[in-house]
């Protein structure tokens, strides 16, 4: 019988219901080979060979497809439908040469959505490996490695405390620092605005907004100050105002294009705040479980088919006015979406949420956001009316604006509006206005305004930003921004981004000394190029030759460069940063101890680097780099938020045991005012005077315990946030959660502390998530613990490695901690199923050699996390 291979034992499983016993379906678990961690794995003098070895980890994988093959002569590759896809049919292929003799056929096939039509139909249409495909992958993997094992050195030696750089990972930095760069640098503008409330003659009240004063039209910085608002004001009081004009006019909204990897990305984290890589690892479950098409694809079309139905359904729930005359029909803007995939879409229309009752969270959000697209993509436009009400003096010197808009028709608009990344909304309805009426003033207000510095990233705006730069491509946007923050170049903090000092010293010396390979432009250019090589229009060793020939010079030309020589110049790329403008006007270099000296940036034998005095030994002043800590910025006197409703002022400040609010100042009768550790993860840069209140103001009184009528208080303490009432405590799982919890809740925190007695955890009985079936029966769940999260299979229990989410944790990353658990022997394994402790399916995880190893996702990655503590992390681009 043929043996078909795919990537994950969760696809092996689904497909081999489909094409039943006729055939046996394999896993490959992933890339099974990959570049040594060494020099040489791409011979730059030899045309640019590549060697190439089956990971330790993968070999048991390949020896189980090669024994199948001794008595099966048909190999069929049936990897992901992408370049990285065919990359793996390639490698698998390679590595099971001497056991593809003798007669035996190899073939390809693929589809775009794991159903029994899909899959049945593929059968029908083999064809052999993709040629471009393939060399387009390893043009891209031979860059990578040669920007990642060339540049990385070159960072380390030269910039003490530096990790590692990538190809696509180092533009992607380079943005996000000079979105912080943009923001420090930016002075906020004043100006003010002028809004009247008016009344018709009917009694109803609307606002509108001063346009034009002494018959000149404002534009926004017209009224710059507070006195220039008040004679605003007193024109408008002083005059009569009649309605001069009323327009509307018909508009229409058409609905949005289906979901494409970086759409989808965008909307999962406007809607739910979901990172890239919980996106796609949800997504990836959803395909393999054949409720969605492929998600990784830049195309936004529908097959014909898919139309239809979709057409269909949308009648059926919604009547047939919501269906359009005719099909829409969406063309992609890129010039070569990838390898012209389908949109991310349903593979059934008709199985709406309601119906697959999906018990993972993020992949029931997920599925109803695709689900409510698709449809939405195929409906009517929504139909509108926009009013505009001019209302003007006799003298015409002052001019009033109003704007509404009334839905007259829904349309897509009753399933599905996208999330926006701004504060802006529809205006509001206005009511029935006249044309040459008079109407009353019941209240004429200035508002004072400042301009907005440039927002922070949010993982959804950078992918927006990559993709409209043409950085990157679908199946790389998740890692990249993963492997940015794993190597702390960026942090996220309330969904923003945040650049590290580490961040800013690598883009600066990037910027300094290999400008060119951190353009915009040139990075763009590049996948440009490969993506002609994917589509047979370029040679794969030219890109190579032309890349490595200016890039290796580059490298070359860093040899004599000195450390001295290579602080001074980061020091003054990051000056702005470093030495921040000082409330007392003064010099911001001058060390603040000797006066005298003038403050560099240096580096520690240990690695990193430090601001200190010139004049050392002699001053031996020392800080860190971050502005957030810095004497002269944060810690002495504080940043202030601005005051409370006695006129205290609120103050953020760097204190001996880190970040802290204030609320006023030391003086004689009060030495120490009161004050609040900001909580962990807290950015100081980002507390607003509102969250620094909250934090002051604790704890927070919810209200009388309904049974005792004690009040029951949620605040912050040394274990963490917690409910009080009397003297149980019981702790909350968010700190968020102090400052909104309400009675209901907190009654039910404090019976289940009650419940489990003093000193047990509080930690909720339930599962965190549940990820699916074992391949040897049996529900796997991530669970809460006293000690942390872990997966629980039967009476198998294994603590998830620290630098795992237990959010992100997917069902392979599960099933080989279970694994790796369930090998070990000892008390672990004689509690587990002995059948599934001695003898794991083939299908199921191998057991991985160390936590690293076992967090690693096989089927999405390149190259393990137990690779890439092996060698260079500079290798692993994403």
């Amino acid at each position: 019988m043929p043996v078909v291979v795919v990537e994950s034992p969760a696809k092996a499983k689904t497909i081999n219901k489909y094409l039943g016993s006729d055939y046996t379906v394999l896993a490959s678990y992933g890339h099974v080979r990959d570049l040594p961690a060494k020099d040489g794995s791409v011979d730059t003098e030899h045309d640019f060979a590549m060697l190439w070895e089956v990971a330790p980890e993968s070999r048991k994988h390949v020896k189980a497809i090669a024994e199948a093959l001794k008595t099966d002569d048909q190999l069929i590759l049936a990897t992901d439908p992408d370049r990285e896809g065919e990359a793996i049919s390639w490698h698998l292929q390679e590595a099971l040469a001497s056991s593809l003799k003798k007669g035996k056929t190899v073939s390809r096939v693929t589809f775009n959505a794991i159903t029994k039509e899909a899959v049945t139909e593929a059968m029908k249409k083999p064809r052999q490996v993709d040629t471009p495909l393939v060399e387009a992958y390893l043009a891209r993997r031979a860059l990578d490695y040669l920007v990642g094992f060339t540049l990385s050195p070159v960072l380390w030696r030269k910039l003490p405390g530096a990790k590692s750089a990538g190809r696509v990972q180092s533009v992607c930095l380079r943005l996000i620092v000079e979105r912080e760069m943009e923001i420090e640098a930016f002075r906020p503008r004043e100006f003010w605005t002028v809004t009247a409330t008016l009344e018709t003659p009917r009694g109803q009240q609307f606002d509108a907004r001063l346009i034009s004063l002494a018959g000149k039209k404002l534009d926004k910085f017209d009224i710059p100050t507070a006195e220039a608002a008040e004679i605003a004001v007193h024109a408008v009081n002083s005059r009569t105002l009649t309605v001069q004009s009323v327009e509307a006019k018909p508009a229409a909204r058409n609905p949005y294009a289906p979901f494409m990897t970086s759409t989808l990305q965008q909307e999962a984290s406007r809607k739910f705040g979901m990172g890239a890589k919980v996106c796609m690892n949800a997504a990836q479950r959803l395909y393999e479980a054949g409720h969605i098409t492929y998600m990784r694809t830049d195309g936004i079309d529908m097959a014909p088919e898919a139309v239809t139905a979709a057409r269909a359904e949308i009648a059926e729930r919604f009547g047939a006015a919501y269906v359009p005359d005719a099909p829409r029909i969406y063309k992609n803007k890129a010039k070569n979406a990838q390898e012209a995939h389908e949109c991310i879409r349903p593979t059934v229309m008709s199985d709406g949420p309601e119906k697959l009752r999906l018990t993972d969270a993020d992949q029931r959000r997920l599925y109803d956001l695709i689900w409510k697209r698709t449809l939405a993509s195929q409906m009517a436009a929504a139909r509108l009316e926009r009013t505009t009400v001019d209302v003007a003096s006799p003298d015409a010197q002052v001019i009033l604006r109003a704007t509404g808009q009334v839905v007259l028709f829904d349309g897509f608009l009753k399933v599905y509006d996208e999330g926006r990344d701004d504060d802006e909304g529809d205006d509001a309805r206005l009511p029935q206005i006249m044309a040459n009426e008079a109407v009353d003033k019941r209240k004429v207000a200035p508002e004072q305004h400042f301009t907005q510095a440039p927002p922070r990233y949010t993982e959804a705006t950078l992918v927006k930003r990559m993709e409209e730069l043409g950085i990157g491509r679908p199946s790389t946007y998740a890692s990249v921004l993963t492997t940015i923050q794993d190597r702390e170049y960026v942090r996220k903090d309330k969904n923003r981004l945040f650049p590290e000092d580490k961040g800013r010293l690598v883009t600066a010396f990037l910027t300094n000394y290999f400008r060119k390979y951190v353009e915009y432009d040139f990075t763009a250019d590049l996948e440009t190029e490969l993506d002609d090589v994917s589509a047979g229009e370029r040679e794969y060793k030219d890109v190579l030759a032309r890349f490595w020939r200016d890039f290796s010079a580059a490298v070359a030309e860093t040899a004599d460069l000195r450390i001295s020589e290579v602080l001074e110049k980061i020091d003054e790329f990051l000056a702005p940063h470093l030495y921040p403008l000082r409330a007392d006007g003064s010099d911001p270099r001058i060390c603040p101890t000797c006066g005298t000296g003038r403050l560099h940036l240096k580096t520690a034998r240990s690695g990193g680097a430090f601001i200190g005095c010139g004049n050392y030994p002699e001053c031996r002043y020392t800080r860190p780099i971050s502005v957030a800590e810095d004497s002269g910025a944060l810690s002495a006197d504080g940043k202030i938020l601005g005051q409370d409703e006695e006129g205290n002022p609120i103050s953020v400040r760097a204190g001996r045991f880190g970040p802290y609010v204030q609320r006023g100042e030391a003086t004689a009768e009060q030495p120490k005012p009161p004050r609040a550790s900001l909580p962990k993860g807290w950015a100081p840069d980002a507390v607003t005077l509102e969250r620094a209140l909250d934090l002051l103001n604790l704890p927070r009184r919810i209200g009388p315990h309904p049974e005792t009528g004690e009040m029951v208080e949620a605040s912050i303490g040394r274990f963490g946030p917690y409910v009080k009432h009397g003297a149980t405590y019981a702790n909350i799982p968010d700190v968020e959660e102090v400052f909104t919890i309400g009675m209901n809740r907190a009654v039910e925190v404090l019976a289940q502390k009650a419940a489990r007695g003093p000193g047990r955890s509080t930690a909720p009985a339930g599962p965190l998530k549940v990820l699916g079936e074992h391949p040897d029966g049996g529900e796997v769940q991530v669970m809460p613990g006293r000690y942390g999260p872990y997966v629980k299979w039967g009476k198998v229990n294994a603590t998830l490695p620290k630098d795992m989410d237990p959010e992100a944790v997917t069902l392979d990353e599960a099933l080989a901690l279970v694994a790796e658990k369930a090998g070990k022997g000892g008390k672990a394994a004689k509690k587990a199923p002995a059948k599934k402790a001695a003898k794991p399916k083939a299908e199921t995880a191998a057991k991985p050699a160390s936590k690293a190893k076992a967090a690693a996702k096989p089927a999405e990655k390149t190259a393990t996390k137990a690779k890439a503590a092996a060698k260079p992390k500079a290798a692993v681009e994403g």
